[in-house]
């Protein structure tokens, strides 16, 4: 996948500037910035959702897309099994008909995902993690070359963040490329790659490159809320550490990293 200067407004609002990026299969990649910083905005260029204003984009043949769970409609009565079959129904159209593959396919990735006695129930009365494993398998029938996943473990059990991440594994051993935005460091830390973004590409590398509290701190000079609300939402999941001392820091208001009183030997 290969993305070349692309660029996309929103009217007059900029929401990505100029971004370049190359990524193989078999690969992980960590999309990380604060709200608005034009993460689900890449995924959906990524997708074909939304057209860039300029630019060029290279992708597999074949993609799927999972929405973040908040995004995706319950009121309709359709059963687990309905939903994950709609993964079949992208490749074969709306009139196809599902053939003997297709329910096979279904019943693999209702197994992967650990829904197999989930699927006469109705979707909208699923948990938060039970739904976003139906919407994963539904992803996995698509049997796709790229997946794209919008926070796919934000707000979910540790049971179903497990075998989601699990899965993300799987499919990069098949030779699959996994684009993820995340606001949990501990998430960007799984991947290959990570992407830092807040408008336009900041930087990119290794976990080890890119997760240090001293870029982080100066890819944000200037929009101190912003940061301070993202390392709040982090802190939930991940401890920035110091690149040299290894010792784990808080970012605060005041824009400034501190040293963790307990991992220096300081204790009140």
């Amino acid at each position: 996948m290969r993305v070349d200067g692309v660029t996309v407004y929103y009217g007059s609002l900029c929401a990505l500037a100029d971004v370049t990026l190359e990524l193989p299969g078999g690969f992980t990649a960590a999309l990380i910035g604060p709200n608005g910083a034009g993460k689900s905005t890449l995924l959906h260029v990524l997708a074909g959702i939304v057209t860039p204003t300029s630019g060029v984009v290279s992708r597999p043949s074949s993609v799927a897309y999972m929405p973040h769970h908040r995004g995706v409609s319950t009121w309709m009565p359709l059963t687990v099994s309905e939903v994950v079959n709609m993964g079949c129904y992208r490749r074969r159209g709306l009139l196809g008909r599902l053939g003997a593959t297709d329910r096979r396919a279904a019943r693999e990735a209702a197994d992967r995902m650990e829904i197999d006695d989930l699927m006469g129930r109705q979707f909208g009365e699923l948990s938060t993690g039970q739904r976003q494993r139906v919407l994963m398998a539904q992803v996995l029938v698509q049997d796709a070359g790229m997946l794209l996943l919008d926070e796919p473990i934000t707000g979910l059990d540790i049971v179903s963040q497990a075998r989601i991440l699990e899965v993300v594994d799987e499919e990069r051993e098949r030779g699959v490329l996994v684009v993820m935005s995340t606001h949990h460091l501990d998430e960007a830390n799984h991947c290959d790659h990570v992407l830092l973004l807040a408008g336009r590409l900041l930087a990119q590398g290794p976990p080890r490159e890119i997760l240090k509290a001293e870029l982080l701190r100066s890819s944000y000079a200037g929009r101190t809320m912003e940061m301070h609300e993202w390392a709040e939402e982090c802190a939930t999941a991940h401890t920035l550490r110091d690149s040299e001392t290894g010792r784990p820091v808080h970012l605060t208001h005041d824009h400034h990293a501190h040293p963790d009183p307990e991992s220096a030997g300081v204790h009140s």
